[in-house]
């Protein structure tokens, strides 16, 4: 099968699939006597696999290391459920920032309703709760924000 069926096949951009080829997670292609890319069943379920590791926001270098212990003949089930516990835990966090973060933006919403608005200069109003925020204590610094 050519590449643009692949493509259809999976749901995947051919573009991807040669980035995907170019680093390692497809294998290089076979090669049809007009030079075309021909792919077969197995590749079809690799790209799968790859596009629905890749929806569950694993990370490529997890999904090279899964796949190259397949490659080995060796079960990757362990891998897998070890990125799968790692992506619950990144998730979680991720909730509870976002969780907190609500909790301020309703705390700034509360008191900045109190305030004038009428403040062109920001020194007495919900501009001023902003500009002040980090320096409050309040701050909530979230997962990646340095």
């Amino acid at each position: 099968m050519l590449i643009h069926d692949l493509a259809t096949q999976t749901n995947v951009p051919t573009k991807t699939i040669r980035y995907y080829e170019s680093i390692g997670l497809m294998p290089r292609s076979k090669r049809a006597d007009n030079n075309y890319r021909a792919y077969t069943q197995a590749d079809v379920e690799r790209l799968r696999f790859v596009a629905n590791a890749r929806a569950l926001d694993f990370r490529l270098d997890d999904i090279a290391e899964i796949l190259a212990t397949r490659d080995k003949g060796l079960p990757p089930c362990q891998r897998v459920l070890d990125t799968l516990g790692q992506q619950l835990a990144k998730i979680d966090q991720r909730i509870a920032d976002l969780v907190a973060l609500r909790e301020s933006l309703r705390q700034l919403q509360s008191e900045g309703a109190t305030l004038p608005l009428d403040d062109v200069r920001g020194e007495h109003c919900v501009c001023y709760l902003i500009k002040t925020y980090r320096e409050s204590g309040k701050v909530i610094i979230t997962e990646g924000e340095t």
